[in-house]
């Protein structure tokens, strides 16, 4: 991918990485990008760096353009090693008159770094920075989702470089959000807020709040990961004041494993018992779905439940992972309940009780477990906790 104009004198310059598969146990099986952006001013400036061994292919797109020898000012939006796992390489290389960050990512950068002599420049919410033309303003953004985020907003441009807020992993060979199918590109964004910003969703809801008071004008809103907005970035502010506000649709997402499918024969009665209540519904067996996509399935979904064999005296390994990872991620405004099967004892439905109501799930059940093979009374039963968990979601 060469660099790519996205407003005057500003650049795409990042890379795409079109084989990486996992980041932090969330399943990247469309690849994703590393976006940085050089700003050709009086004072050149780049804007975040790329992951490590993607440095050659981000001086080729900077080589385009200019000598990298000439860029005058690196800005660190985001310390995080998949945008500045190249920054020592780029100071050695350029030898910056200042590089800016915020207080808690020069904090970061001394940490991942130990610099001798670079010559960092702290900016605070509401400081700015002339490049010559073009100024820039930064907002300090912490915890979206490093204590060190910040955003850099370039007022001429109406341009908004968001790093990790608003982006998606997912490797194309198209820049902009106009240029994909849009159905698509809000999957991959979803994904991407269910499993790494969903916890950080209060830190959301004020920097909306912030924005909004703010008055900031954007029309372009560049991320650090996936596609840069270019047509109607409402629509993705729009997205995360949903996402960050815990809105949900009258859907349930039915997870379990199964060992000898006892427990699948649970969820399919289950879900029969959601049908008959009109709710929609999504049955995600362990087996073939990896834990960030039932993640997230479940951002938007009012309704969960969650089922699993006893395997010595507790739940299986794939139900225990994915309820660690969603317990991690804090999800608000949920009714669920937990159900399985078990030969002798019987332990795994109460230990994902405990996980559900730990994690402030509304229980509209103490469960359901069932020793062996499910008969048709057992199943019936299985069939009214479905209607029972239905009739929950529809309030």
């Amino acid at each position: 991918m060469g660099a790519l104009e996205i407003k005057e004198n500003i650049h795409w310059v990042g890379a795409v990485d079109w084989n990486i598969r996992d980041f932090h146990g969330y399943s990247t099986y469309k690849g994703t990008t590393y976006n940085a952006f050089l700003a050709m001013d009086e004072k050149i400036t780049l804007f975040d760096t790329v992951k490590k061994p993607f440095l050659q292919e981000m001086l080729h797109n900077i080589k385009q353009l200019t000598d990298p020898a000439r860029i005058d000012y690196i800005v660190v939006n985001h310390v995080e090693l998949d945008h500045s796992g190249c920054l020592p390489e780029m100071v050695e290389l350029i030898k910056p008159a200042k590089i800016f960050c915020s207080p808690m990512g020069e904090k970061a950068i001394q940490s991942h770094f130990h610099p001798r002599g670079w010559p960092l420049e702290v900016v605070k919410s509401g400081d700015t920075l002339s490049l010559g033309k073009k100024t820039v303003h930064f907002l300090e953004t912490r915890m979206l989702h490093w204590p060190d985020s910040m955003f850099s907003y370039i007022p001429a441009d109406k341009l908004l470089i968001s790093s990790d807020a608003f982006g998606q992993h997912w490797s194309t060979s198209e820049r902009f959000n106009d240029e994909v199918d849009e159905a698509e590109l809000l999957s991959h964004a979803a994904k991407y807020y269910a499993n790494i910003l969903m916890i950080f969703s209060p830190n959301v809801q004020k920097l909306l709040q912030t924005v909004r008071e703010m008055k900031l004008d954007i029309d372009m809103i560049a991320p650090d990961h996936g596609l840069i907005w270019r047509k109607n970035p409402q629509q993705i502010i729009d997205a995360y004041a949903r996402w960050s506000n815990a809105e949900t649709r009258e859907k349930a997402v039915v997870v379990y494993d199964t060992m000898w499918q006892s427990t699948a024969k649970m969820a399919r009665a289950i879900c029969q018992g959601l049908q008959r209540e009109g709710v929609s519904f999504k049955v995600m067996d362990l087996k073939v779905n990896h834990r960030s996509d039932i993640i997230t399935e479940i951002l938007d979904a009012k309704g969960v439940l969650f089922g699993s064999p006893t395997l010595n005296n507790g739940m299986l390994p794939t139900m225990a992972d994915v309820l660690t990872y969603l317990k991690g991620l804090r999800p608000k405004n949920k009714v669920g309940a937990a159900f399985g099967s078990f030969g002798w004892s019987g332990e795994a439905v109460k230990h994902i009780t405990g996980f559900m109501e730990e994690m402030g799930i509304e229980l509209v059940d103490p469960g359901i477990k069932i020793k062996n093979v499910p008969t048709h009374e057992d199943l019936q039963q299985c069939f009214e906790l479905g209607v029972k968990v239905g009739r929950a979601i529809k309030g």
